[in-house]
């Protein structure tokens, strides 16, 4: 009878485990990412009475073991880790992961995983937790907008959105134009169109570009099918920065009106000012043609920006983070990292929405969302738990109808000592 009562008293510690888990992931039911638990009972070691006998060669058949057990033990808690629904927020900076991976966050001294991606921007800029400050980890770009994700994440790897304070500029290096060329113009005719490029330090330089010398047949060594050729040449107010003779060719025009040199190098090199060095444009004249209509030539864009602040952002389904400046540059800031795990059901809560991975979650390997089997960003969105209310409630009834019952073997037991003890009365 000892046994029984040990094995009622062993079940009802069991069930209060299992009750403790089940309130657990209801009180969690609305938080961010939550992910759901369960318990999983064993029995506990079976004592043997008597052992299994084999057939005898005498008639008699075997028989088998004479065991009994000693009650239950929990097994383990296994984590729920299915996909929560996302909930619209409309804020750029929340994040909800779709798919496999966790966000990676530092707090200066160790690395965390989490898809709690309930960011904001702190007075430095970097991107926290709100709840927690733990800093979102990834990849920072370059002042031209690269990333370089084969460099290791570390718990310095913080992504920082500076607002207001980050200045970019960008040098012209192409400047495209588009138009057309009188194809009855005589040597005399001429064409000036004037274009806006930046130096290295936002300066502003009006190039004055014309086109004249219309000979029929083309100058020079034209390339074949040439019927007729343009000279070209541009100056800075009064300073000459290219022509067709010293730093490019002319442009030749077959019989239908199309440039037949278009992938030739056409440059002006603009001279320094204002502390910017010199900078090379490479001029792009492959949409123009030489049409029997009036000419008209204008520069189409540009590559160039003048000095402009950081005005907001956006980040991608891939993680990257893309600022808008207020000079209309769009440039990269930055990338989100993202971790997956051989086994993510190995990973050990740490709170606060925290895990850390231990030797049975194996190594985080860490990338770019959207890459070798990690899943997208969705910026706006919240992932919620995924705790199921109705199965949940199952359990509170399944649990209580156990725990009841091995009291009432805990009771009985306790009366069937009682009259053992009054036997002697």
């Amino acid at each position: 009878m000892l046994q029984a009562l040990l094995a009622g008293v062993a079940s009802i510690k069991a069930q209060q485990t299992r009750m403790n888990v089940i309130g657990n992931n209801l009180a969690n039911v609305n938080t961010t990412a939550y992910k759901g638990s369960r318990v999983t009972f064993q029995e506990m070691i079976a004592q043997t009475i008597r052992g299994a006998t084999r057939p005898q060669n005498n008639g008699l058949g075997g028989t088998n073991p004479v065991q009994y057990g000693l009650g239950v033990i929990v097994g383990g808690t296994d984590t729920n880790l299915d996909q929560g629904s996302l909930q619209s927020t409309n804020k750029t900076t929340d994040l909800a992961v779709q798919g496999n991976g966790y966000f990676l966050v530092a707090n200066g001294e160790r690395v965390a995983y989490t898809r709690d991606g309930g960011f904001d921007l702190d007075a430095s800029g970097s991107l926290v937790q709100r709840t927690t400050g733990e800093r979102l980890l990834g990849w920072s770009a370059d002042s031209f907008g690269n990333i370089d994700t084969n460099v290791p994440i570390s718990p310095s790897s913080t992504l920082t959105i500076p607002l207001g304070s980050l200045k970019a500029v960008q040098v012209t290096t192409a400047a495209n134009f588009a138009g057309n060329l009188y194809s009855a113009a005589s040597p005399a005719e001429s064409w000036e169109s004037t274009f806006r490029v930046y130096d290295s330090l936002g300066g502003s330089h009006d190039i004055n570009i014309t086109f004249t010398n219309h000979q029929v047949p083309p100058v020079g060594t034209p390339p074949p099918g040439a019927v007729a050729s343009w000279d070209w040449s541009a100056v800075e107010g009064s300073t000459p920065v290219g022509d067709s003779s010293t730093s490019g060719e002319p442009l030749y025009f077959d019989a239908q009106g199309n440039l037949i040199n278009a992938t030739a190098v056409q440059q002006v090199t603009v001279p320094s000012a204002n502390g910017a060095p010199p900078f090379v444009v490479d001029l792009g004249f492959s949409a123009i043609s030489q049409l029997n209509t009036e000419t008209q030539v204008q520069m189409t864009d540009q590559n160039g920006f003048p000095p402009g602040s950081l005005a907001n952002f956006s980040i991608g389904v891939d993680g990257t983070i893309t600022g808008l400046f207020t000079n209309g540059l769009t440039r990269s800031l930055g990338l989100i990292a993202m971790s997956i795990f051989p086994n993510p059901a190995g990973l050990e809560r740490i709170g606060n929405n925290l895990w850390r991975n231990t030797d049975n979650s194996g190594v985080p390997v860490v990338g770019p969302p959207r890459s070798a089997g990690r899943g997208s960003i969705n910026a706006g969105f919240l992932e919620q738990s995924n705790v199921d209310l109705g199965s949940e409630f199952t359990n509170l009834i399944v649990t209580q109808r156990g725990f009841q019952a091995n009291t009432r073997v805990v009771t009985t037991v306790d009366e069937m000592l009682q009259d053992l003890l009054s036997m002697k009365r």
